[in-house]
C-alpha cells in the first residue's frame, strides 16, 4: 500500500516514524503547504518515504497529486478545517480517505447551549451514498480519540456488556513542558475549536443536545500514576459516531483541561483571539487564533521539555453479560519519555498518529473493510487491538466498582 500523508506536523511526522520502523507500507508521500517541512519529517523516517508540497485547501491539487503519485490511501493529518477539500479529493480520486478529526461544526443560531446546528462530521455523512456508490471508504475519526475511544467503546459492547447505560470518553494527563507556563500539547487551533464550541451529549430518549463549555465537571481517576483529574463536557467527534453504530443510554466526552487551562482558553474567547475570521493588522489581514498558534509552541518540537504521561480511554457502565451491574474503563497510557526514546516524537503525538497506522495496516491485509462513510466502532475491534497490544504501549482496562 502506498500512502499519502497531507500534514508535516507532529502528527504526520509521527505517523512516518511509526510506519517506517513497523515496515507497514510500500512507501509513504509526505505532503504540506511548506515543502521542506515535508522533506524533514520524510528524511525524520525510515523507508521509502518523500516529502512534496501540496496546498491542502485546494481540492483539485490535492486530487491531482493522488493521481499523480498513484497513492492507494491517503491520511488527513492538518486541522480540520481542511477536512472537506481533502475528502471530496479523495472521492473524487477514488482513493480511500482517512482522518483523525472530522468536518467542523456549526452552533445553533438561536440557541447554542440547548440546541445542535452543524455537528461534526454532517458534511461528511452527508456524502455517504457518493462513496457507496463508488465502492469506496472513509474511515473519518480514526485518531485516538477519536478513534481508539470508539474501537474501546464496540469491544466493550461485543464482548464486555449485555446492555450499556453510558460510554464516557475520559481523557487526562500529568504531562508538563519545562519553561512554559502555558503550552498546549496538540494544535492549539484545534483546541480552542473543540473547546469553546457547544459540547454535545446524547441521550437515547433525547437524541443530540449541546451544553455550555466546560460544564459538569467531575473528578475522573486515571491509571499509569496520574490520579484524580476534573474533566469537564468538550465537543468531540465520539458523541457523534458512537450512537449511530452502538446502542447505548447516553454517550458523552470529558476532558482534564485543568482551571489554568480553561481560564486562558475563556480569555481568548473574551478578547476574540479564538476568532477565524481575519481582521486588520496595519497593511495585514490576518485570523486571530492564527495569531495565537504563531506565538505558540510548535507541538511537534517541545518533546525534549515534556515529562509525564498522557491517558485516552472509554469509560463504560452498563450490565455484563451475567447479568450484573458492571463498570469497566478501557484506556491507553503513553509516557513521554517512551516515545521519545523509541520514535522521537512526544507522547501526545506519538498516541494519536500510532492508531491510523495500524488501522491502514488493517484496511491493506483486508481485515478491515467497507464502503461509504464509517466510523471505527463500524469495524471489528479485535484485530485492531491484537495490533496495539503489541505496538509497545500496550492498552489495559480496569474493572471498577459500579455506582449505585
Amino acid at each position: 500500500m502506498k500512502v499519502l500523508v497531507v500534514g508535516a506536523g507532529g502528527v504526520g511526522s509521527a505517523f512516518a516514524r511509526i510506519a517506517g520502523k513497523r515496515g507497514s507500507f510500500s512507501e509513504i508521500v509526505i505532503a504540506d503547504f511548506d515543502r521542506e517541512k515535508a522533506e524533514r519529517a520524510a528524511h525524520s523516517a525510515t523507508g521509502k518515504i518523500s516529502g512534496v508540497q501540496v496546498d491542502a485547501s485546494d481540492e483539485s491539487s490535492v486530487a491531482d497529486l493522488i493521481r499523480a503519485e498513484r497513492c492507494d490511501a491517503v491520511l488527513n493529518a492538518v486541522d480540520p478545517r481542511f477536512v472537506m477539500p481533502i475528502f471530496r479529493a479523495c472521492l473524487a480520486a477514488g482513493t480511500t480517505y482517512v482522518d483523525m478529526a472530522m468536518s467542523l461544526s456549526h452552533p445553533h443560531p438561536e440557541d447554542p447551549y440547548a440546541l445542535t446546528g452543524v455537528k461534526l462530521g454532517d458534511e461528511q455523512f452527508a456524502l455517504s451514498s457518493a462513496w457507496e456508490e463508488r465502492g469506496l471508504l472513509a474511515l473519518v475519526g480514526m485518531g485516538v480519540e477519536p478513534g481508539l475511544s470508539d474501537i474501546f467503546a464496540r469491544h466493550a459492547a461485543d464482548d464486555l456488556f449485555s446492555s450499556i447505560d453510558e460510554v464516557g470518553v475520559r481523557d487526562g494527563a500529568n504531562l508538563t513542558v519545562d519553561g512554559f507556563a502555558f503550552c498546549p500539547t496538540f494544535s492549539i487551533w484545534t483546541t480552542i475549536e473543540e473547546c469553546l464550541n457547544p459540547p454535545v451529549v446524547w441521550e437515547k430518549d433525547r437524541g443530540w443536545f449541546t451544553t455550555a463549555p466546560f460544564s459538569e465537571p467531575e473528578t475522573f481517576s486515571f491509571p499509569a500514576g496520574i490520579g484524580p483529574v476534573e474533566c469537564v463536557n468538550v465537543e468531540h467527534e465520539e458523541v457523534l459516531l458512537i450512537p449511530r453504530w452502538i446502542d447505548a443510554e447516553r454517550v458523552t466526552f470529558k476532558y482534564g483541561l485543568g482551571d489554568e487551562f480553561i481560564n486562558v482558553l475563556k480569555v481568548l474567547h473574551l478578547l476574540g483571539l479564538d476568532s477565524t475570521s481575519e481582521v486588520a493588522v496595519g497593511p495585514a489581514r490576518v485570523a486571530p487564533r492564527d495569531v495565537v498558534a504563531a506565538c505558540l509552541p510548535d507541538p511537534a518540537e517541545i518533546g525534549n521539555r515534556m515529562h509525564g504521561v498522557t491517558c485516552a480511554g472509554t469509560w463504560v457502565r452498563g450490565t455484563s453479560k451475567e447479568g450484573k451491574p458492571r463498570e469497566v474503563y478501557l484506556h491507553h497510557a503513553v509516557d513521554n519519555d517512551w516515545s521519545m526514546a523509541e520514535y522521537g516524537s512526544q507522547a501526545v503525538v506519538w498516541q494519536t498518529a500510532v492508531n491510523p497506522v495500524l488501522a491502514l495496516e488493517l484496511i491493506a491485509a483486508g481485515s478491515w473493510t467497507g464502503v461509504g462513510v464509517l466510523g471505527p466502532e463500524a469495524l471489528p475491534p479485535v484485530p485492531f487491538l491484537d495490533l496495539l497490544r503489541d505496538s509497545g504501549a500496550p492498552w489495559g482496562m480496569d474493572e471498577r466498582s459500579p455506582a449505585p
